[in-house]
């Protein structure tokens, strides 16, 4: 973890100012292509390189584990259905394994956590840290050790997964009971109440919804994490310049004290896919490989990286915004604007998949349509 922590940078200001003087010589008015042309810049930026490279072959990794928060009956839905849902992928039966099928997506497994133990199975890497989580609302659901060797999980798929090809990385997950933990990431990580971040995740009633904002709160007391103190990430809608500076200024000691809040956070009410996640954004943010984020459990997992590197975020997309009204807390904490909004509340992956031909589109932009100059074409007058 502390190596790959020392290998991310932020975006390259100069790329990021030669990505958009390019965007606004093109063939077209300035401005024109939206939140398209943000993408394009924000890749050049975490490349270091304009224009950025094609994100293109693309790998999903779903992140499997279960929660001991589960017997608090914050879901209907058996705790069995994480295992089986792991063999439902690697059988590409999922909606996930279609979507990936659809924009050409690798699809790899990662058992980090799952109460079960599963069969080999093409596809499966097992990287099993424990048999889930324990209760987050009775103490911590991991220890220090369990939440970094999950880190360190996601950070070795992600760079055996780019060592193998892939330019662009897409986050997936599967645990039941995962959006209890990651509403009470978010609160922790943004100062969010639990009353308006914890959703009905796979469409709990109004009894099973109250049940689990009172859980996510417990959680947060019991591990002395009341919302509304804020940790990690810079403010609500700060720049990519205003991070940087604000990382820059920071001293090593103040950094590590960060780091281990970070981890403490993420031990206590997280789940053992979203350290995973954490690190497999980590890991592609060292190696400059753009991150295309999911949803509400990528979301949470996303703030734990911003909070151990805030610089992290500079190589992220955000694929979708989630019906789970968490995620549109963590998304403006952490300053992305999702490309898709159509109320997906899945997971697997299926948002950042559904999302990555708009970002191959953004970067293709760059590399194809013809500048005024090259063109021809009259540019209107200033």
């Amino acid at each position: 973890m502390a190596e790959t922590l020392a290998a991310i940078r932020p975006a390259d200001p100069r790329a990021v100012a030669d990505a958009r003087a390019h965007q606004d010589r093109l063939t077209k008015p300035r401005g024109s292509l939206g939140a398209l042309e943000d993408v394009a810049v924000r890749l050049a930026g975490a490349a270091a390189a304009c224009p950025p490279p094609m994100p293109e072959p693309a790998a999903l990794a779903i992140f499997a584990a279960d929660h001991g928060v589960h017997a608090r009956g914050v879901t209907p839905w058996p705790q069995e259905v994480t295992v089986q849902m792991v063999a439902n992928f690697l059988a590409g039966g999922a909606v996930a394994n279609a979507f990936a099928a659809q924009v050409g997506a690798s699809v790899t497994v990662a058992d980090v956590g799952v109460a079960a133990d599963l069969p080999d199975a093409p596809g499966l890497r097992r990287h099993k840290v424990a048999y889930g989580t324990a209760d987050l609302s009775r103490g911590p659901a991991m220890t220090r050790e369990q939440a970094v060797a999950a880190l360190e999980a996601g950070i070795a798929v992600a760079r055996d997964l780019v060592a193998a090809g892939a330019r662009c990385l897409i986050t997936g997950d599967m645990g039941i009971a995962n959006t209890t933990a990651s509403a009470a990431l978010i609160c922790a990580f943004t100062g969010a109440d639990p009353a308006t971040a914890t959703g009905r995740g796979t469409g709990v009633d109004d009894e099973t919804h109250a049940r689990k904002v009172a859980v996510v709160r417990e959680a947060l007391q019991v591990n002395g994490l009341p919302a509304g103190v804020a940790l990690g990430a810079a403010p609500d809608g700060a720049t990519d310049a205003a991070r940087q500076e604000t990382a820059q200024q920071e001293t090593a000691q103040q950094e590590a004290a960060r780091q281990e809040a970070a981890l403490r956070v993420l031990a206590a009410v997280g789940g053992l896919e979203h350290a995973a996640i954490a690190g497999f954004v980590l890991g592609g943010a060292a190696a400059r490989v753009p991150v295309i984020l999911d949803g509400v459990i990528a979301g949470a997992a996303a703030l734990a990286a911003a909070a151990l590197h805030p610089a992290a975020i500079d190589h992220c997309v955000a694929g979708h915004r989630s019906a789970e009204p968490g995620h549109a807390a963590a998304l403006a904490h952490l300053g992305l604007r999702p490309l898709v909004d159509l109320e997906l509340r899945l997971g697997e992956g299926t948002g950042g998949l559904l999302a990555h031909p708009l970002v191959c589109a953004a970067v293709r932009v760059m590399h194809e349509v013809a500048t005024f100059d090259s063109a021809g074409v009259t540019e209107k007058p200033v």
